[in-house]
């Protein structure tokens, strides 16, 4: 009886320190871009390996969609963080909202233009007056670039439709594409084909961003560093071992394919989306103040962004500054 009795008493205080671990932990959420993908693989590692966890946080993973207004639901209060992209929060100051850029997993953006091989189609350069199939978010934010870059102009642009069918069925046709999974949609449908990364032609915008509000910055931010602390390794435990982040994603997602998910996270490291420029080395979600002045000019050229925005308040670095130290760059 007594050792019975010591028993239930160790199940106690056990059950005890688990209950008052779960109310230190602070509730945090996040909506990312798009239904639950491999590009989303750094948040569910985290989630799925215990890592928010350990730093302190409950983290609430929201699948953005087509109906789904992140900025909204940022300013809102109706989610403390978002993924975006550095557009968007440059965009954001020059409409006066208080939203925030903290760190930047995607060094480059996986935007694309896909095209057919072997019909000359190979450079940006040789795409100039050729029709291509563009969505009206490509055309607010890539699309002035290109036509003060390349020189293409607007009577190139045609409907786009979120398919495949007529570029199949066309071996002229060019359209948007996302490098992460242009290829395995291709390969299924038996077309030889490519895609010409914008990232790796000039345009510099960060994607994947971690976002937040002036006021969570101004108020928690110690919750701020721990999520940007936690994402960031979630990004090294996913590239180490997906397995647990994907099953979590298929959760979220069960349309999403064992093969797609691999596809994905074989290109992500194949095209150095997370660990180029200023985050080789393994310094996920590192961001310099040097690219977003540069990123900022090229689209004061390009007539989308005023010269005079106060372009600096789009991001705060401190918070990378503090988790990779002096080597963040400027």
């Amino acid at each position: 009886m007594k050792k019975v009795t010591s028993t239930i008493f160790s199940v106690t205080l056990s059950l005890g320190a688990i209950a008052v671990q779960a109310e230190e932990l602070t509730p945090v959420s996040v909506a990312t871009t798009w239904y639950a993908q491999a590009e989303h693989g750094g948040f569910y590692a985290a989630k799925a390996l215990g890592i928010y966890e350990k730093h302190g946080l409950d983290v609430d993973i929201k699948m953005g969609g087509p109906q789904v207004n992140n900025v909204q639901l940022l300013v809102g209060g109706s989610v403390d963080f978002i993924m975006g992209y550095a557009l968007q929060s440059l965009n954001a100051v020059e409409q006066d909202i208080p939203l925030v850029t903290v760190a930047a997993f995607f060094q480059k953006d996986p935007q694309s233009l896909v095209v057919h091989r072997n019909v000359g189609h190979d450079s940006l350069e040789k795409l100039k007056g050729k029709a291509m199939r563009v969505p009206t978010a490509g055309r607010v934010a890539y699309w002035p670039w290109l036509k003060n870059e390349y020189g293409f102009t607007d009577d190139q642009l045609r409907a786009y439709d979120y398919s495949f069918a007529p570029f199949i069925g066309n071996k002229q046709a060019i359209q948007q594409g996302y490098v992460t999974n242009d290829g395995y949609f291709l390969q299924q449908a038996g077309v030889e084909g490519e895609s010409l990364l914008l990232a790796d032609n000039g345009w510099q915008a960060y994607s994947a961003t971690l976002d937040t509000t002036q006021a969570m910055i101004d108020q928690n931010p110690e919750v701020v560093q721990k999520m940007v602390e936690a994402t960031a390794e979630g990004w090294r435990a996913y590239f180490e071992d997906p397995d647990a982040a994907n099953k979590l994603i298929k959760q979220d997602n069960p349309e999403m394919q064992d093969d797609l998910l691999a596809y994905s996270y074989e290109k992500m490291q194949e095209e150095g989306i997370l660990l180029s420029d200023s985050a080789e080395g393994g310094q996920f979600g590192n961001m310099t103040r040097e690219r977003w002045k540069s990123f900022y000019s090229d689209m004061v050229e390009a007539g989308t962004l005023p010269a005079d925005l106060e372009w600096q308040k789009a991001f705060d670095r401190r918070f990378v500054k503090a988790l990779y130290g002096n080597e963040t760059g400027e």
